[in-house]
């Protein structure tokens, strides 16, 4: 029996977590995908590993392992790490836990701090919290920062770009004081998603008007949803709950431009706009 440590790699999924003999170093990509697929006593078991399936966190960031330009990425970075590498594994074809099921608080999604790779020992955050309850202008700082915060989480509204129907690179606003999906009177008839000569009475003007399904892209997902008229005068497209719940879109209380969409992990780029009107005050989009 050899007394030589094997090479591990821990894998953890939104609902367990495990180990696996692998050697980064020389072992394929392709090997890392066969010995997942074959694990048995998984949720995913008889399921085929496969791109889309792994990500690892570098740097503050989580990176796709999907081919073997990715894998070599990751080898480099492993190298001169004593650290077992660790990788998330994730069936993207099906939704995440429920918030009533169990979920592994490994998981990258689900940690309270999921922006950082390492956290630090049990020491240092001791001295850490040491250090901020001795230090009255800590105190201060936080405050300030919060006021800031505040200031412009209540006066910005947070947009991201994507498509609807055949219409590219449109800037949407994220908003969940709205119900359903929207888009402007103007855009819809620009488009063609309403008629051209559309008359005062008809397709809005008398009401809330469903005009059909229309598939919505942001990021890498398509998703499907009613579109209603809206005579939004700031924003082509308005992006209200129905979305957010069926994409799971997680927001960050501290940095407003931190979206991720819980249904596929994906993190989407977002950008926060104060609208002001020509006289330069604020204008609120309720």
């Amino acid at each position: 029996m050899t007394s030589e440590k094997p090479p591990v790699i821990n894998v953890h999924t939104p609902s367990s977590s495990l180990a696996l003999v692998h050697s980064v170093a020389s072992d394929p990509l392709t090997s890392l995908f066969d010995k997942l697929s074959r694990k048995r006593n998984t949720d995913y078991h008889g399921k085929r590993v496969g791109p889309g399936w792994l990500k690892y966190e570098w740097n503050g960031s989580v990176w796709n392992l999907d081919d073997g330009a990715d894998y070599t990425i990751f080898q480099w970075r492993q190298n001169g790490s004593t650290d077992s590498p660790t990788i998330y594994l994730r069936n993207p074809s099906e939704p995440l836990p429920s918030q009533s099921s169990y979920r592994n608080p490994s998981f990258y999604l689900f940690r309270l701090d999921h922006t950082g790779i390492h956290h630090g020992s049990q020491h240092d955050s001791s001295s850490a919290r040491s250090k901020k309850k001795y230090n009255p202008s800590h105190n201060d700082a936080l405050k300030h920062k919060k006021e800031f915060e505040d200031f412009h989480t209540t006066n910005g509204v947070r947009t991201i770009t994507g498509s609807i129907g055949p219409v590219q690179n449109v800037r949407m606003l994220l908003k969940t004081g709205y119900r359903y999906v929207y888009i402007a009177r103007k855009f819809a008839m620009r488009h063609g998603f309403i008629p051209q000569d559309a008359a005062p009475g008809q397709y809005g003007y008398s009401g809330l008007v469903n005009i059909g399904k229309w598939p919505i892209t942001v990021g890498q997902t398509t998703t499907t949803h009613a579109v209603y008229l809206s005579e939004e005068s700031h924003f082509d497209v308005v992006l209200g709950r129905s979305f957010m719940e069926r994409r799971q879109v997680k927001t960050n209380p501290i940095d407003p431009t931190d979206i991720i969409c819980l249904d596929t992990g994906e993190r989407l780029d977002c950008e926060l706009v104060i609208l002001k009107d020509g006289k330069g005050e604020i204008v609120t989009v309720t």
